[in-house]
């Protein structure tokens, strides 16, 4: 059944913007979809993407001028993006001096091989292998 509600993004406060896009769009493959700057406001939204924000849903990265850092809070787990080949990947990731917080493997007590990885502001990044 459809159904009227759509996941539409999750958003993410960094510390420097171009840094973070970078990551993004180089080790994850995600492509800069929109961006607005609001001066008046001090602040910047990207959003980024596989695909079109009308059907997919996205990551907004947040800039708030003049805020290098924030504090990781207790709540937040992580995100999750679905990988070909995981053990490639995470050695791409690893040449390219990306931080791999927990190495490619099978789920505890499972057989879905995950890794986990983490973003220049601290975020951890689930790595999901889908056949």
């Amino acid at each position: 059944m459809d159904h009227p509600f759509r996941y539409l993004h999750t958003m993410l406060r960094v510390g420097d913007l171009e840094r973070s896009i970078a990551f993004y769009t180089t080790h994850l493959g995600m492509r800069e979809l929109r961006r607005n700057d609001v001066p008046d406001g001090k602040y910047t939204l990207v959003f980024l993407g596989y695909g079109d924000e009308k059907s997919e849903t996205v990551l907004e990265l947040t800039y708030n001028y003049g805020v290098s850092s924030y504090e990781m809070g207790g709540a937040f787990g992580h995100l999750a993006i679905g990988v070909p080949d995981i053990y490639g990947v995470c050695e791409k990731m690893r040449a390219a001096g990306v931080k791999i917080t927990r190495e490619p493997g099978p789920v505890k007590f499972g057989t879905t091989l995950i890794a986990f990885i983490e973003d220049p502001d601290g975020y951890k990044i689930e790595l999901i292998q889908r056949k």
